[in-house]
């Protein structure tokens, strides 16, 4: 299972057909890895999946965490939020899951990138994403 498709899991509830079958593949970045959120979309479209309000469960799950964590912006953030590994690696790891192309050197523009990445999949697996965080 690919980092993704474990956020997916830690969002979504266990019964949600995203979380059943596997992450669509992501389109890839525009040239020089810009901040263009991937394209693609899970079978059957996101209008046939049951929504997920993710904003109201991120929200929740901050409230239980005893973190003070900026999840709307950040992806490591995000990722720790979640329980899962937010190194440098790890968001490589993602980087490449979701078509990033831009420089993983580069890891500012590249967590920038995720981030919008992230909600924009989330969204087109069937999440309610916040308008102010779609990428």
């Amino acid at each position: 299972m690919g980092i993704f498709s474990t956020i997916l899991n830690a969002i979504f509830p266990s019964n949600h057909p995203a979380t059943t079958e596997a992450a669509p593949t992501a389109g890839a970045a525009p040239a020089g890895g810009a901040a263009a959120a991937p394209t693609g979309s899970p079978a059957g479209g996101a209008a046939n999946l049951p929504p997920v309000d993710v904003g109201a469960i991120l929200t929740a799950k901050q409230a239980s965490s005893g973190q003070t964590l900026n999840w709307k912006t950040s992806i490591v953030d995000l990722m720790k939020l979640l329980n899962l590994d937010s190194s440098l690696a790890a968001r490589k790891t993602l980087a490449g899951e979701l078509g990033y192309t831009g420089s993983t050197d580069d890891s500012a523009a590249m967590n920038i990138w995720l981030h919008k990445a992230v909600m924009t999949k989330l969204a087109e697996n069937g999440g309610k994403v916040p308008d102010d965080l779609k990428g």
